[in-house]
């Protein structure tokens, strides 16, 4: 007995209309759940109907890190990620909080800010700095900043020094440690178990991977990072200490004595930070609510003090008018990579296409580039550097806002500008490149593996890691990071006004501060992000405040939802699941865990961006260092 064909074709049919029915109805559910959640959390968000009162204070519960540019997850993935309790709510972008502090000293209804800081996880000097003037800026309005915490580290104390008044809790403590890293060198476990790093480079200091190659930092490490270091503590200790009306070396002179002053407070940490006079009072939660309704008005119905979250006054501060003319904004934070990538790291081609979609845009008069990127790829900086030159030559103003980092790529990019200025504290310059050829032909040897076969030209496999680097690739090899560092440091000396032997004598992958970098001319003035866009209208000739767009890639209708009414920050103070067991010991083992990690992943990003798309090595302008 056989089946005939048309049974057999009813019966797909009636399959795949099965088929379609429940994937229907599986989207039907999934649609159904997130717009439950998503009402959900609204309601939570802006309850009860999003109204602010009279005597309000915008409290800053800063969340994670700063950052100019939220990373690779959008805000629905943050969100989600904060309410499965996978550190969804990790950074806070640094255009939100001065968004909001400049919008509130403006606003009739906000009468002071407190700022939480138990939560915050920090940022480099520049970002605290953008963000402790905007508190300056809203103190100027007559207006108080109160600072709070369970406990203070050494970012944290630096936004409360620029507060009104600092409140720590009576159990808490103050912990300021300076600058500086101990990085780890694998050089001599490498050599046991028989790889080789084949470290090239262009530049006596470019010492960025230095762990695999020396023992030891050289002579030229310690003198350049100890600059570095020495100039942003030096940074760092003269803003806290004016701030707090303190005598110049104060924060110095705390730490030298610390044993002997703290054992003299009895081991009490609180009190010994009042005594200093880095905090003004000691509140625990409950009295600094009582403080806060004292100075403001009461919310009865949820017995504490009128307030607005970040988040939800973010939501409703109207963006400027255009007026005459925009200034338009790119950020280029993070690693550079050749093509395309998402928010938080710098693609080639895609933050080159938001160069020339501000080009193009007539409403867009100026231009400036906010850097936060310590390099990569060498092709994928020119591809950036290009568009941004061809902005100039169509008669659009560039100014570049240097971060906390701009140094090797990131320092590269900035050499299309009509101006560059930077922070007292960016690490900057870097300007050299680095290559390596890792090779395990030893440890198979040990193992009796041998990799052997056919190829049609020496070149075939040359870079292979299970032998040992042929000569003549290594030659190969040295000879383009050499032309790339010729071609480096005559695009610098191109842009800075200066001979080749001028700028050679500063390049050597060296990283500077920005203070140095002023001195040596490698930058043309220092200052904030404000200073940059006030430089660009008054190139561009804009009368008037000049209105700023950002130019980024866009995003879907959800993840413009989201951040329109600041749910991924609304997500991010949800409680959290409890902890497990396992994250438990991870959280007791990442004090020593965390630094090797750090490195581990630092070495796979270079490995990664050392080779190009077709896997032929590349040349990398990179410094390896980060902000602190």
């Amino acid at each position: 007995m056989t089946t005939s064909p048309s049974l057999l074709r009813r019966l797909g049919q009636a399959l795949l209309l099965l088929w379609r029915g429940l994937d229907l109805a599986r989207r039907t559910l999934l649609n159904l759940l997130l717009l439950v959640m998503l009402v959900a959390v609204l309601w939570w968000a802006l309850r009860p109907d999003g109204t602010i009162e009279p005597k309000s204070a915008l409290v800053l519960g800063l969340q994670g890190t700063l950052v100019e540019q939220a990373s690779s997850a959008s805000p629905r993935q943050r969100a989600m990620g904060a309410v499965q309790g996978q550190g969804g709510g990790s950074q806070t972008r640094v255009r939100d909080v001065t968004a909001a502090l400049d919008a509130a000293a403006k606003d009739e209804r906000i009468t002071s800010v407190l700022l939480v800081l138990d939560d915050f996880g920090g940022g480099s000097l520049p970002a605290l700095r953008e963000v402790a003037q905007a508190l300056v800026r809203f103190k100027a309005a007559g207006k108080p900043v109160l600072a709070w915490g369970s406990g203070y580290g050494q970012h944290d104390l630096f936004l409360a020094a620029h507060a009104t008044e600092a409140w720590l809790h009576p159990q808490g403590a103050l912990w300021v440690d300076g600058y500086g890293r101990r990085r780890t060198h694998w050089r001599g476990l490498l050599d046991q178990v028989g790889i080789e790093a084949h470290v090239l480079r262009a530049g006596r200091y470019k010492n960025a991977l230095e762990p695999y190659s020396a023992r030891e930092p050289s002579p030229e490490t310690i003198e350049s990072e100890g600059a570095v270091w020495q100039t942003l503590w030096a940074s760092y200790t003269g803003a806290v200490e004016k701030a707090r009306g303190l005598e110049a070396g104060s924060v110095a002179r705390a730490i030298d004595s610390l044993p002997q002053s703290l054992q003299a407070e009895g081991g009490d940490a609180a009190r010994w930070a009042l005594k200093q006079r880095f905090v003004d009072r000691l509140l625990t939660r409950d009295e600094l609510r009582a403080e806060m309704t004292k100075r403001g008005a009461a919310d009865e119905e949820a017995k504490t003090f009128r307030q607005v979250s970040l988040g939800a006054y973010l939501a409703q501060i109207k963006p400027p008018a255009a007026g005459a003319g925009r200034v338009g904004i790119v950020v280029a934070q993070g690693a550079i990579l050749d093509g395309r990538a998402d928010p938080g790291t710098v693609g080639g081609l895609s933050t080159a296409e938001l160069v020339r979609q501000a080009r193009e845009d007539d409403s867009i008069k100026a231009l400036v580039l906010r850097v936060d990127s310590p390099g990569g790829s060498a092709f994928g900086s020119e591809l950036v550097r290009r568009e941004l030159e061809l902005t100039r030559k169509a008669g659009k103003p560039v100014v570049v806002s240097m971060g906390g980092l701009a140094a090797s790529g990131g320092y590269w990019i900035s050499m299309a500008a009509d101006e560059v200025i930077a922070d007292e504290a960016t690490i900057t310059g870097s300007i050299g490149v680095v290559g390596m050829l890792p090779s395990a032909a030893t440890l198979l040897g040990k193992l009796d593996v041998k990799t052997e076969g056919v190829t049609t030209t020496w070149l075939r496999g040359a870079a292979d890691p299970r032998r040992a680097p042929d000569p003549r690739f290594t030659a190969l090899i040295q000879t383009l990071i050499d032309g790339g560092y010729r071609q480096f440091v005559a695009l610098v000396a191109q842009a800075r006004g200066k001979t080749v032997a001028q700028i050679e004598a500063v390049a050597q992958g060296r990283v500077w501060s920005g203070r140095d970098a002023l001195g040596l001319g490698l930058v043309d003035r220092l200052g904030g992000l404000e200073d940059a866009v006030a430089a660009a209208a008054q190139r561009a000739k804009i009368e008037g405040t000049p209105a700023r767009r950002y130019i980024e890639a866009p995003r879907g209708r959800l993840d413009r939802l989201l951040d329109r009414f600041g749910l991924a920050s609304v997500a991010a103070s949800m409680p959290l699941p409890f902890s497990t067991p396992e994250s438990t010991a991870l959280q007791a083992l990442s004090p020593w865990l965390g630094p090797v990690a750090g490195e581990a992943a630092a070495l796979q990003e270079l490995l990664a961006l050392s080779r190009t798309a077709d896997g032929a090595p590349a040349a990398l302008a990179h410094c390896l260092c980060e902000p602190e």
